[in-house]
């Protein structure tokens, strides 16, 4: 991806946010150059990957496929792993109209996918697979999945749509692909410890992350700039 289409997606998204009351914590409207002179102070921020992230899966048609999201909040996978601590994460996405984001899994993370804010009747699609013995997608077994604690049953490949207010719960190992139906939708993410770089199963090879062609400096930076700070000073 571009980085001046990165921008350009930015500054939608923030008004895309705002429109709907939802406010971002202050480090979200930063300049870059703050990130690089404070990085001692917001070392919290930089370890567990809180801020923007834009991905069009190496597809290269993010009108498409790709994601807009912003980390809120991640707790320690070895705090996960001994039971106790900041087990959990919050996430804020933008899921597009008609612009899939793939279908995938995760092994570790259990997710409630709330719908918070959606313009006229748009909906959030999400297309289920129940998971084979070996991880795989199963093609014909129904998939069981709590909506809002009431228990939704589908047959494979089906699709939940969900309007404001309501929410699902995906449990590891169910297949997923979702997409707005009807307009832009804002979505919450709320689950247990967040590992993109490792907890993320696509049903076709697929990178998590961009690569940016540097055409312009970047409005905001997105988590995975944090890496080469030195490069936004």
């Amino acid at each position: 991806m571009k980085r001046s289409q990165i921008n350009t997606i930015l500054r939608e998204a923030d008004a895309f946010v705002r429109s709907f009351g939802f406010a971002l914590p202050p480090f979200a409207h930063w300049e870059p150059a703050r990130f690089a002179s404070e990085r001692e102070r917001i070392a919290g921020i930089l370890e567990a990957g809180l801020g923007w992230d834009v991905t069009d899966y190496g597809r290269g048609r993010f009108d498409a496929v790709g994601l807009v999201l912003f980390t809120l909040r991640n707790g320690r996978a070895a705090d996960l792993a001994r039971g106790r601590g900041m087990l959990y994460a919050e996430k804020l996405m933008i899921v597009g109209r008609d612009r899939l984001g793939p279908m995938h899994r995760h092994d570790v993370k259990a997710e409630d996918i709330i719908v918070r804010g959606a313009p006229g009747d748009a909906r959030l699609a999400l297309q289920l697979f129940a998971p084979a013995p070996d991880g795989s997608i199963d093609r014909k077994a129904p998939v069981r999945v709590p909506c809002d604690g009431i228990v939704r049953e589908v047959e494979a490949g089906g699709v939940i749509r969900l309007g404001v207010g309501e929410s699902i719960t995906l449990m590891p190992g169910v297949w997923h692909a979702f997409w707005g139906e009807g307009g832009d939708v804002l979505v919450g993410e709320v689950s247990t410890v967040n590992d993109d770089v490792g907890d993320n199963v696509f049903e076709e090879p697929l990178p998590r992350f961009p690569t940016i062609e540097e055409d312009e400096p970047p409005f905001r930076l997105l988590v995975g700039d944090y890496a080469r700070l030195d490069a936004f000073a």
